[in-house]
């Protein structure tokens, strides 16, 4: 067995696993707001609003964009339109428990211009929740809408967004 020198430190497990960043989180935290925090799998969009707990973090509201089936989405829930989609119901679901204002988590993810999680944001942002951004790098209002995949993508887009107006 290796012997381990006495000033040997070991970090944080989630640290060493490589899914937290304490530094960017406490940079989050130290704004004392909720988080709206965006996260992707392979086939579904995560969103949710969380709070700061000593014991633990709090989701105050949580959705996944596989609810927008629900709302009559017919297209895959993983691409751009689904993303701005689930951002806008997250939102109006916020608005409607009382939070008015976020700050932006996308985790560990690399940030690119237009990429998913700045249409999370900007469906957020248009739904009527405060979020501190910088407009350059909102994705442009055809690929929100879908039209770079297909015309029926766009057209499914609008009843679906207002669905969610008359649904929440």
């Amino acid at each position: 067995m290796p012997k381990i020198s006495p000033t040997y430190r070991i970090h944080y497990k989630r640290r060493r696993e490589g899914k937290t960043n304490y530094r960017d989180r406490l940079k989050l935290l130290l704004s004392k707001k909720p988080r709206l925090v965006f996260r992707k799998t392979l086939k579904y969009i995560i969103g949710q609003i969380i709070e700061f707990d000593k014991k633990g973090d709090k989701t105050l509201v949580g959705v996944t964009s596989k609810i927008l089936r629900k709302f009559g989405w017919k297209f895959a829930c993983d691409n751009t339109p689904a993303s701005y989609l689930t951002g806008y119901l997250l939102s109006k679901m916020a608005l409607k428990n009382g939070i008015k204002e976020a700050v932006f988590d996308m985790g560990l993810y690399t940030s690119k211009k237009g990429c998913r999680a700045y249409a999370f944001l900007k469906g957020a942002l248009d739904a009527g929740l405060k979020v501190p951004f910088n407009e350059s790098i909102l994705p442009s209002e055809e690929r929100i809408k879908g039209l770079h995949i297909n015309e029926n993508v766009a057209k499914n887009f609008e009843e679906v967004r207002n669905a969610i107006d008359r649904g929440v």
